[in-house]
């Protein structure tokens, strides 16, 4: 694809410095971009890349201008560094003509408009709405319903009854509803418990691959509107996470927690169950999280801390051996001084 430089600022609703007949044809990062890429700045330690960019446009903030770089300036060039992409590289969702191989059982409702690739099952008494789209291997179990323009790519699996909201993207391997970590008696007997909720995921929700979210019992599992969760996640029965929070890779979020808004989590946090997290919340990667966390704080470490104390902590942690050399020094000092 090739479009003007103006074109583009137009689609953006940027300001256009420089020449708004320049060609751009792909877009690329601000280190490797040459003559006919469009690259953008976003983070400050990257404007002096600005001078020796080959890139034949930026995307940058208010204030930065140059009179002899074409520049677009945009509220934010990372978000219009993404439309700019989706313009640029749109995905092929399209399905061969036939879907051979696809099993779909009576009683289940799926619109003319959605999309759905061979090897896909689909039960009984399922809704697909339109502008869904399943990838081979996906299993939708029965009465799940999917609303419009979700994407499950390949071997999504999603267990009974469960509910996908619009505009969801479940990436390869995602599991919905399977079975919570359910057993009376652990250790002695491993009675099973049946476990016969569900999960609920609201719109514009996508999760990594291979991210398993386990049904509620009894009730439901809910990620909730705009939530982002990475690769290789688990989160356990019961969960409710809120709108626009963000789950980085490896984290396990132990059942019945309650997650408020907009909280963030680094990767391969570890969150105990039964406890509630609040809106606005960050939590360092390989933190231990234990307890309740009050709206607006920062914590990290294992088990967690305020975060300017963990840092005060680990500082202390790194001086261990010269300290044990000191007080070692200063015992048999001690003890000298006791014999006199």
């Amino acid at each position: 694809m090739k479009k003007k430089l103006g074109e583009i600022a137009s689609f953006l609703g940027g300001e256009l410095v420089g020449d708004a007949q320049v060609m751009i044809e792909n877009i690329r990062g601000i280190d490797e971009a040459a003559e006919g890429d469009l690259t953008f700045i976003s983070n400050p330690k990257y404007l002096k890349s600005i001078e020796t960019t080959n890139a034949s446009a930026i995307l940058v903030p208010p204030g930065r201008t140059r009179v002899d770089k074409n520049l677009i300036i945009v509220d934010d060039p990372y978000v219009a560094f993404g439309k700019v992409l989706d313009l640029f590289y749109p995905e092929d969702h399209n399905p061969p003509e036939t879907r051979g191989d696809t099993f779909i059982e009576d009683g289940a409702i799926v619109s003319k408009d959605a999309k759905i690739f061979p090897g896909v099952y689909i039960g009984q008494g399922a809704h697909i709405e339109r502008g869904v789209i399943l990838y081979p291997g996906v299993a939708i179990g029965r009465h799940v319903f999917i609303g419009e323009d979700s994407i499950l790519y390949p071997n999504v699996t999603v267990y009974r009854r469960c509910i996908i909201g619009k505009r969801v993207i479940l990436h390869a391997g995602v599991v919905v509803g399977g079975d919570g970590f359910g057993f009376a008696r652990p250790g002695q007997d491993n009675v099973k418990i049946p476990q016969v909720g569900i999960v609920q995921i609201d719109d514009d929700v996508e999760v990594g691959a291979n991210t398993t979210i386990d049904r509620g019992n009894p009730g439901k599992t809910w990620i909730q509107r705009g939530v982002k969760i990475d690769n290789l996640v688990q989160v356990a029965h019961n969960v409710v996470i809120g709108e626009n929070s963000v789950i980085v890779s490896q984290v396990g979020i132990a059942g019945s927690c309650k997650l408020g808004k907009s909280v963030i989590i680094g990767g391969q946090a570890g969150l105990a169950g039964h406890i509630t997290i609040g809106d606005h919340v960050m939590i360092g990667a390989q933190s231990g999280v234990h307890d309740d966390i009050p709206a607006h704080q920062v914590v990290s470490g294992s088990p967690h801390l305020p975060h300017r104390q963990w840092l005060r902590v680990e500082a202390c942690v790194a001086q261990l051996p010269e300290m044990r050399k000191t007080v070692s020094s200063l015992l048999k000092r001690v003890a000298e001084l006791e014999k006199k």
